[in-house]
């Protein structure tokens, strides 16, 4: 059984559609790139998947025991974001947020496991830092530290190198290849077709028409050949 489908699916705001009949499945280990122009659907898909919007039509199952509380979220970040004056280690736990319930107090294991993520994203030297004084870069392995405490099964990153340098973004790609190495399922929206394409292992492409399928399939279609195309690239 797929980790995660969508069947039949049509998403929007207020009644008012931006995407149709989507079909797609995600396998477990899979890293699945979703592309497509702007405005096409992607991020509400994202925001539909992690449930803080209803889908319009259509059904998204989980499989193998996946739910929600199991997918760690890296969204885009605003200006007002990347200027919040806290310590990156209070940035890290508060990924543990959902788990805490009542408690208004973290716990030293998970303290302890916060830091593991730091190390993990090669950032621990950070801990002690404020947020705001960090690079773009340093600021995304800090969030993808909070997205692994709130879950590791599973991890949607929508644009996550929006902002940054050639040499910061090639060095976050590094950093997602190794934690879908370790079997992390990777769903990851991106205008940033080549490096999508050495990432992927599956390419969902919203638009007309949607493709869902291999990187290998997916460059043989209209719309792949025209989004790979060397003067081109996802806008």
């Amino acid at each position: 059984m797929a980790l995660l489908t969508g069947q039949g699916l049509t998403l929007g705001y207020e009644g008012k559609a931006v995407l149709r009949n989507l079909d797609f499945t995600v396998e477990a280990g899979d890293c699945l790139c979703i592309v497509g122009e702007n405005g096409s659907g992607k991020t509400t898909l994202m925001k539909t998947l992690l449930g803080l919007q209803p889908p319009l039509a259509g059904t998204i199952r989980f499989g193998e025991g996946l739910t929600r509380r199991e997918i760690g979220y890296l969204p885009q970040q605003t200006d007002l974001q990347r200027d919040f004056p806290a310590l990156v280690r209070e940035i890290v736990c508060s990924g543990f947020q959902g788990r805490c319930g009542l408690r208004p107090f973290y716990t030293r294991a998970e303290k302890a496991e916060a830091h593991r993520m730091l190390q993990k994203v090669g950032a621990d030297h950070l801990a002690g830092r404020c947020y705001r004084e960090l690079s773009g870069g340093q600021q995304q392995r800090v969030l993808l530290a909070r997205a692994l405490c709130a879950a590791r099964r599973a991890l949607l990153l929508d644009e996550p190198v929006t902002g940054l340098d050639p040499e910061a973004a090639a060095s976050f790609y590094g950093l997602v290849r190794d934690l879908h190495a370790e079997g992390i399922t990777i769903l990851m929206i991106t205008h940033d077709l080549a490096p999508a394409l050495q990432l992927a292992t599956r390419i969902l492409h919203i638009g007309e028409p949607v493709f869902c399928g291999s990187r290998a399939d997916y460059l043989q279609t209209e719309a792949g050949r025209r989004f790979a195309r060397p003067e081109g690239g996802l806008a």
